[in-house]
C-alpha cells in the first residue's frame, strides 16, 4: 500500500556542512557552552545582519528576550508594551520578571504593532504615573513592523524597543537587515525557523556593553575571580558549541533559504490568483519579508476551517495565525488596547506549508487541496 509523505508546515533543512562543524566540536572536545563554533557563528551573524551589531548566541530566543528585558531595567510591577499577535515567547519573559504585559493590537498594513494604539497605551500609562519600561515589537512571519513609526514613538517617550526578529532573519527594511533597529534585537533558531541550531537564539545590540552584560548573565553571572563568586543572579542561557556548529553551516545557506521561502509565497500567490475567498499580505514599499511562513487571509472563519481540515485529511500541516495574546487564558487579566484587528486575522488567517525543502510536487499537492475546497 502506497502512503503519501506528510507535508510539514516548516521543517529543518540542513545545508550539508553542519555535520563537519559538529564533528569538529567532538574531535576537539569543545562540548561546552563556548568554543570556536560559538565565536564563528556570532561573527557570521554580525556580518550578515550588519549595522555594527554585536551578537551573543544563546540557548533560545525566549532567553534573549528575558535578558533584554532585564538589561533594560524591567522589574517587578513594571508594565511592558507587547505585540498581541505573536507567539507566547514574546510575552512570557515579561512575567518572569514580575512585570505586566500590556497587549497592543495589529494594523492591517503589516499585521504588526499598531503605532496609534502603542501611543494610546503609553499615554494611558503616563496618566497613571506608570510609563511603560519597554516595547516588544515583532516582525510577524518575517514581515517587518512599521519601524520608523515605532522608533519615533520610542524616541518621543524615551522608551526602549526590543526588536523581536525571531521570525525575520533575512528580512529587510529599506535594504537594512532586521535585527539592527531596536535598542536590543533578538533572533530564534528553533527547529521551525528559517535557519536552525535545533534550539537556540541570539541577542543583538550596537552597544558592546549590552552584549557583554548578556553573556555575563547567560553564564550564571560569574564574577571575575579565581573562585566561583556571584554578585548577581545569573542564568544558564549560553549556546552550546555543538549546536553553534549547526548554526555555522546554516549561515552558509541563509540566502538560499530566504530565496526558497519567497519562491513558495510567489508560487501560492500566482497559483491561487482569482480566488476571491483568499488574499495575501503584500510588502509595503521599502519592506522585504523573508516569507518565513506564507499566510493567507480567507473570507470567513468557516472557509479557513474547511481549508485546514481538508489539508489535514491529506496529511498536510497548516495552522491558524497566532492566537492573540490578549485572548489567551493565561493573560486574560492583562491590560490590552485593541480594535479587533488581530482577532479578525486569527479567525480568518491560515499558515500554509512553507519549508525551504518543499518539493514542487509538495506545493502542487497542497494547491490541489486548496483549489478543491475553494471551487466548491
Amino acid at each position: 500500500m502506497i502512503t503519501k509523505t506528510r507535508i510539514w508546515l516548516s521543517s529543518p533543512h540542513m545545508g550539508g556542512t553542519e555535520e563537519r562543524y559538529v564533528k569538529e566540536a567532538f574531535d576537539t572536545n569543545w562540548i561546552a557552552p563556548l568554543g570556536p563554533n560559538v565565536t564563528f557563528f556570532e561573527k557570521s551573524l554580525e556580518e550578515y545582519v550588519g549595522g555594527d551589531v554585536h551578537v551573543a548566541a544563546l540557548s533560545a530566543g525566549t532567553a534573549a528576550i528575558h535578558l533584554a528585558l532585564q538589561i533594560l531595567g524591567v522589574s517587578h510591577g513594571d508594565e511592558v508594551i507587547c505585540q498581541s499577535m505573536t507567539f507566547s515567547a514574546s510575552a512570557n519573559p515579561i512575567t518572569y520578571l514580575g512585570a505586566t504585559p500590556v497587549f497592543i493590537d495589529s494594523e492591517r498594513k503589516t499585521w504588526n504593532l499598531s503605532p496609534e494604539l502603542v501611543e494610546r497605551a503609553i499615554l494611558n500609562g503616563i496618566s497613571k504615573g506608570k510609563k511603560p519600561r519597554a516595547i516588544v515589537a515583532v516582525h510577524l512571519y518575517g514581515m517587518p513592523y512599521q519601524i520608523a513609526e515605532i522608533a519615533e514613538i520610542s524616541q518621543k517617550y524615551a522608551i526602549p524597543v526590543i526588536e523581536d526578529s525571531a521570525e525575520a532573519l533575512g528580512s529587510t527594511y529599506h535594504e537594512k537587515k532586521c535585527g539592527q533597529f531596536g535598542d536590543i534585537g533578538i533572533l530564534s533558531f528553533n527547529g521551525n525557523k528559517i535557519i536552525t541550531t535545533s534550539g537556540g537564539g541570539a541577542l543583538l545590540s550596537k552597544d558592546p556593553e549590552i552584549k557583554e552584560k548578556a553573556v555575563f548573565l547567560a553564564t550564571q553571572a560569574r564574577d571575575n575571580a579565581p573562585h566561583y563568586q556571584h554578585s548577581a543572579v545569573g542564568y544558564n542561557y549560553r549556546m552550546s558549541n555543538v549546536l553553534a556548529g549547526i548554526g555555522r553551516g546554516q549561515m552558509e545557506v541563509i540566502d538560499d533559504r530566504v530565496m526558497a521561502r519567497r519562491a513558495n509565497y510567489n508560487f501560492y500567490k500566482e497559483r491561487l490568483a482569482g480566488f476571491d475567498q483568499i488574499s495575501f499580505l503584500d510588502e509595503p514599499a521599502g519592506f522585504f519579508s523573508n516569507r518565513w511562513l506564507t499566510c493567507i487571509l480567507t473570507d470567513a472563519y468557516e472557509t479557513r476551517e474547511q481549508l485546514r481540515l481538508a489539508l489535514a485529511k491529506e496529511d498536510i500541516e497548516s495552522r491558524p495565525l497566532w492566537k492573540p495574546m490578549h485572548l489567551q487564558p493565561v493573560f486574560e487579566n492583562s491590560p490590552s488596547f485593541t480594535d479587533g484587528t488581530a482577532e479578525d486575522l486569527f479567525n480568518r488567517g491560515l499558515c500554509l506549508p512553507s519549508g525551504s525543502n518543499l518539493l514542487e510536487e509538495d506545493l502542487e499537492r497542497t494547491i490541489s487541496v486548496i483549489k478543491k475546497v475553494l471551487d466548491q
